[in-house]
Formats: structure tokens, C-alpha cells, sequence
């Protein structure tokens, strides 16, 4: 089974605001006592958007205009801290296809890519450009060209960068290195059924 190859992502967004969101705040500790990674989408940012009796608080993610959205948008150093897993999964599993930000963790980034999860970088004052278009109009569809780094949006559009390195293995279908390594098995095998016997 050949991965996709991403080189678009098409959905409406919703801003996350905040610099140095840690991987904490993305998915707490306490639910990573997990087997698989299904339902974590339902805790991502649990701790700022729920009271302890579980209501929902003021949070992005809570209001209903921007229900269903699959591009994150963020400020600088998004993802820093611990380098779980759980925090692009939890994204991953919400229903976010893409991410925004100023500027990523570094583990994190790579996690997202495995995910393939095309984390784009874009400066601040187009950020905000973004997101004032998203608020003014939570339907509004954000076009990400992940081969040619812009982000199309209400007839704007801004640069949004993606390191040569991700963006290859993205738009290529090479994102995820365990994948890659299970489409080779078959040929594997054919190799090592040509071999001769070798008697211990």
C-alpha cells in the first residue's frame, strides 16, 4: 500500500493563540496510559478547555464556529517540552490534517511529519492576517500548497515555509519510515526465498 502523497490540505481553520504551547498542554500526561492512540483526540488541550467537573471553558476548540476544522493555526515554538508521541496523535485523531505556527519544536515537527502532518511556518504578521480572516469567517476554506509553500485564503495569499527535507518526504509519499519499510516485506521475502540453504 503506497502512503499518499500530500501536497495540498483544503479545510476551514481555527486559531489556537499563545507562544510556547508545550506537549502537555497538547495532551496531558495522564491520559498516555493508553494501548493505541484511538480516542485521544478527545483530550487534546483538555486541561484549558474543561473545568474539573468537566464543562467546557471559553477555548477555541469549544466554540461551535469552528466545529470540524482541520487546520491549526499557532504562534512560535509550538509543541515544545517532552517529545511524546501522543501530542501530534491527539491532533492527528481530533481531525487536524495541518499546522500554522511561527516556529515548531523540533521533535514535534518530526512527529507531525511521520504522521504526515505538514507543519508549515509562516511569520507573524501573516498569521495574524490568517487568522482575522478565519474569525471574520469560520467557514472560509484555507488552501495550503505543501509543495509550493503558500496558504490561499478569501482570495490573500501568504507565504508559509516547509523545510526542504519534510516537503520531499511529504509530497513524495516517503513520511512515514515504518511504512516504507513494511511496502519493502514482499520484495524482502523474494530475496531470501532465492537464497540457497544454509544448514546450521
Amino acid at each position: 500500500m503506497s502512503l499518499a502523497k500530500i501536497t495540498t490540505v483544503t479545510g476551514t481553520a481555527v486559531y489556537v493563540p499563545g507562544n510556547d504551547i508545550d506537549t502537555d498542554r497538547i495532551i496531558p500526561a495522564r491520559f498516555m496510559k493508553c494501548v493505541t492512540f484511538d480516542g485521544l483526540g478527545q483530550y487534546l488541550f483538555h486541561d484549558v478547555r474543561k473545568n474539573p467537573d468537566g464543562s467546557d471553558r471559553p477555548h477555541p476548540l469549544n466554540d461551535p464556529r469552528f466545529r470540524g476544522a482541520t487546520i491549526l493555526l499557532s504562534g512560535a515554538n509550538f509543541g515544545c517540552g517532552s517529545s511524546r508521541e501522543h501530542a501530534p496523535q491527539a491532533i492527528q485523531k481530533h481531525g487536524f490534517r495541518a499546522i500554522i505556527a511561527e516556529s515548531y519544536a523540533e521533535i514535534f515537527f518530526g512527529n507531525c511529519t511521520t504522521l504526515g502532518i505538514p507543519c508549515l511556518g509562516a511569520s507573524r504578521a501573516d498569521l495574524q492576517k490568517l487568522a482575522a480572516a478565519v474569525e471574520a469567517d469560520p467557514s472560509l476554506e484555507v488552501a495550503i500548497d505543501v509543495r509550493g509553500g503558500r496558504v490561499r485564503f478569501g482570495g490573500q495569499s501568504v507565504g508559509a515555509a516547509l523545510r526542504d527535507s519534510a516537503r520531499d518526504a511529504l509530497v513524495n509519499g516517503r513520511w512515514d519510515a515504518i511504512g516504507e519499510l513494511l511496502e519493502g516485506v514482499p520484495d524482502v521475502k523474494k530475496v531470501a526465498a532465492s537464497l540457497p540453504y544454509l544448514a546450521s
